[in-house]
């Protein structure tokens, strides 16, 4: 009896898929790519912070944090229903 690995990478010979793997959904991107603008930010507001920087710098990489964030609470209040 054959058994499926389901850490497989190659598919199998006879050329069969898996139906049941799951393929990326659209909001799992938009999920990674808010948290990615979440890290990005809050790293360049600690750098404008060794920088130096003037306030606005501050304020506007604080902003795109909070704008990102709040989405993503947002999204997954949203998705809880």
């Amino acid at each position: 009896m054959a058994t499926t690995d389901p850490y497989r990478l190659t598919t199998p010979a006879d050329g069969t898929h898996d139906a049941s793997s799951p393929a990326v959904t659209g909001g799992e991107v938009v999920r990674t790519l808010l948290w990615i603008v979440v890290v990005v930010s809050a790293v360049a507001n600690s750098a404008a912070t060794y920088a130096e920087a003037e306030t606005w710098v501050h304020l506007a990489c604080g902003m795109v944090t909070l704008l990102a964030v709040v989405t993503l609470v947002l999204r997954h209040l949203g998705g809880r229903r």
